[in-house]
């Protein structure tokens, strides 16, 4: 598809083949939500710039408003692939600067639109990269709500911004979830922890249900920790996983973790079935799951 110019306050010519997602879909009451196969749209988030908002050009649905930069989905296209690409596409996120801490989603039924908002990993400076766009500018997490907001996003904004400055932690105590299944983990430790390494990387990237964090919004992503001791201490270290290798008992480690991290401001879970550990971890203001929560989790 190629854009044609188009004179000032006009949209612009689109013409050659245009995605089949690139449609209204229509309700039985008349609304119009664009995006036949849904929409999704970033939140990049800096803690020093606030959030990258998108002036909305005259013409576009809601034009003259500020909202996130997004659109509609193309057919099979995951919506956090979705909002990194529409944000590329109009306002120049590099695809690798930003990770993906929580997603929220606005069902409807008949269309959907998921908002997901990510770390600054990698600092940027936001352009202008395509006709749908006055400007975007970063704005401060306080004076979001003093610019005109597309409808849809002011009512979500109200809910997005409490969500803002929650940073989930889950810290696993590894021997306890290693001997919570009886695979034949004790006659080789080092390679069931790896085992259970590659599994947690796995749900790390795949991310955790709101619900299981007793968390708002949708679906999580969170920081995930696990505390490894004895054998297992020398396990390589694997992407997406922070290991720390236990000097002494493991549960000092896990406790230590756990109080230094909630000190810092995260939101905790400690996972481990052992019971003086899990009166050691709330008491330092963490929560905590049983090691059955995880191995669902990980199945």
């Amino acid at each position: 598809m190629t854009i044609e110019p188009a004179r000032p306050g006009e949209p612009p010519r689109f013409t050659g083949p245009r995605d089949p997602g690139d449609a209204w879909v229509v309700t039985e009451s008349g609304d119009r939500y664009w995006g036949r196969f849904g929409a999704a749209g970033l939140m990049a988030f800096d803690g020093e710039r606030g959030v990258l908002l998108q002036h909305r050009v005259g013409w576009s649905h809601h034009g003259g408003t500020w909202a996130l930069p997004g659109g509609a989905l193309h057919q099979d296209e995951a919506p956090i692939d979705g909002a990194l690409r529409e944000a590329h596409e109009e306002a120049g996120v590099p695809l690798d600067s930003v990770r993906p801490r929580f997603t929220n989603v606005l069902d409807l039924r008949v269309w959907s639109y998921t908002t997901v908002v990510a770390d600054v990993t990698d600092r940027f400076a936001a352009e202008v990269t395509d006709p749908e766009s006055f400007a975007v500018e970063w704005a401060p997490v306080d004076q979001v709500d003093r610019r005109p907001l597309h409808p849809g996003f002011e009512v979500a904004w109200a809910h997005l911004r409490d969500l803002l400055h929650v940073h989930p932690v889950v810290v696993v105590d590894a021997a306890n979830v290693m001997g919570s299944v009886p695979d034949g983990w004790w006659r080789d430790r080092p390679g069931a922890a790896t085992r259970l390494l590659t599994r947690v990387a796995a749900l790390a990237e795949a991310g955790v249900p709101a619900l299981e964090l007793d968390l708002g919004a949708t679906h999580w992503f969170p920081e995930f920790v696990v505390v490894v001791e004895g054998a297992s201490h020398d396990v390589a270290d694997i992407d997406g996983v922070r290991i720390v290798r236990a000097g002494g008992e493991g549960d000092d480690a896990i406790a230590a973790e756990a109080a230094a991290l909630v000190e810092d401001g995260r939101t905790v879970t400690v996972v481990t079935s052992d019971r003086e550990l899990r009166g050691r971890a709330e008491e330092a203001g963490a929560r905590v799951r049983g090691a059955g929560w995880l191995t669902t989790l990980l199945a």
